[in-house]
C-alpha cells in the first residue's frame, strides 16, 4: 500500500535535504520547488508536485525563442534522446521546459538525486548553445550596444571569442541588426 500524498511530500522534503539541495514549499498543494544553481545558467528551478501516483515535475529552461524556432528545437529533440526519464517541452507561449514524471514508490534518495543531476544537466548544459540559436540577433545587438557605450560584456562572455570575431571580420563592432547569419 502506498503512502498518502502528504507522507510523500514529507518523505520528498526529507531526502532533498539530505542531498543537500535549497527548497521551499511550493504555491500548489503537494508542491516543492527546488532551486539548482548553475554553470551557463545562473539557476534552474524545478516544481516537483507529488500527485496521487506519480512525482511531476517541471523545470523552465529557456523563454521563447525569438528566431531559429526549427533549429532549435530541433536541436532539443536531438538532446530529448539522451534524456533518462525527461522530455522537453513548450507551453502554450512557446517557452521551453524540462518534464518528467515518476512513480511515487521510486521516491528514494538515488532515484532523486540522480533525476536532480538530469534535470539540471537538461537545462544548463545546452544554454550557452539555445541562446545561440534563438537569441542571436539580440546577443549581437546588445554587445555593440555595450561596447560602443564602454559598459561592461561580462554578462556576454560565453559569446565573446564569436563577436570578436564578427567585429574584427568588419573591421568595427557589428551594426545591431545588420543581418549577419545565425551559426549553425
Amino acid at each position: 500500500m502506498s503512502a498518502a500524498p502528504v507522507d510523500v511530500v514529507e518523505h520528498l522534503r526529507h531526502l532533498l535535504d539530505r542531498i543537500g539541495v535549497d527548497w521551499e514549499e511550493g504555491t500548489r498543494d503537494g508542491e516543492t520547488v527546488v532551486t539548482l544553481p548553475g554553470e551557463r545558467k545562473l539557476r534552474t528551478v524545478v516544481s516537483l508536485l507529488v500527485g496521487e501516483r506519480a512525482l511531476d515535475l517541471r523545470a523552465f529552461v529557456i523563454r521563447h525563442p525569438d528566431e531559429n524556432h526549427e533549429e532549435l528545437y530541433r536541436h532539443l529533440l536531438r538532446r530529448a534522446l539522451r534524456l533518462p526519464g525527461l522530455g522537453y517541452a513548450v507551453d502554450a507561449v512557446g517557452d521551453v521546459y524540462v518534464t518528467g514524471r515518476l512513480p511515487l514508490a521510486a521516491i528514494e534518495e538515488e532515484t532523486v538525486d540522480e533525476l536532480l543531476g538530469a534535470v539540471l544537466a537538461a537545462c544548463d548544459d545546452p544554454f550557452d548553445d539555445l541562446l545561440r540559436l534563438g537569441f542571436w540577433t539580440s546577443i549581437r545587438r546588445e554587445w555593440a550596444w555595450r561596447r560602443s557605450r564602454g559598459e561592461s560584456t561580462a554578462n556576454l562572455e560565453a559569446f565573446r571569442a564569436e563577436l570578436e570575431r564578427l567585429d574584427g571580420a568588419a573591421g568595427q563592432p557589428p551594426v545591431p541588426g545588420a543581418g549577419r547569419a545565425a551559426p549553425q
